[in-house]
């Protein structure tokens, strides 16, 4: 039989050990660590086969369009209030001239991202228009914004999850796109 000054005691020490147990979790979790970084199973592998419509003109293109020459990719949609901090970026980025920056307008209803690109600019040379998420399902797309560097010959050389900002461009992305061909 447990005396009742052990069971005070087993009664008091719980919460305390249970509270040592959230915060060495927490510890393990929260330590240092890039946490926006996600390998993806597509980096060298080439960029999926996909036809979709564009964007402005409803032409139709599809993944041989994107060969050639080295491309930033962009998934975005009107709705994403992270793809509204990030455009000023992708503004800039296309500002450059330094590479291609093609739009997957993912999820979004054609009218709102017409709309959403006329209020804030088009940086883009054309925009792929992905309203079910098939092409996004196929990129491993967690969510917009996701942005993808494809090289001259369609593989996939990097995906960065989230938002772009100035130092992701100017020190992960930049130096990719001079080591490219």
């Amino acid at each position: 039989m447990i005396s009742n000054t052990l069971r005070l005691r087993l009664l008091f020490a719980l919460p305390i050990v249970g509270i040592g147990v959230v915060i060495f979790i927490l510890a393990i979790g929260l330590r240092g660590g890039n946490h926006t970084v996600h390998p993806s199973t597509l980096i060298a592998k080439p960029f999926p086969s996909f036809e979709a419509p564009k964007l402005i003109d409803n032409e139709l293109t599809n993944h041989e369009e994107l060969l050639g020459e080295a491309r930033l990719i962009n998934v975005w949609a009107s709705w994403c209030v992270a793809c509204r901090s990030e455009h000023a970026v992708i503004q800039d980025i296309a500002a450059f001239n330094l590479i291609s920056v093609v739009g997957i307008n993912y999820k979004d209803q054609r009218v709102d991202a017409l709309d959403w690109l006329t209020e804030l600019g088009n940086p883009y040379d054309y925009t792929i228009v992905d309203l079910d998420g098939t092409l996004g399902v196929d990129l491993g797309v967690y969510g917009a914004p996701e942005t993808f560097l494809v090289d001259s010959k369609g593989y996939i050389r990097y995906k960065h999850i989230g938002a772009l900002t100035d130092k992701v461009w100017e020190g992960e992305i930049l130096p990719l796109i001079e080591d490219l061909d």
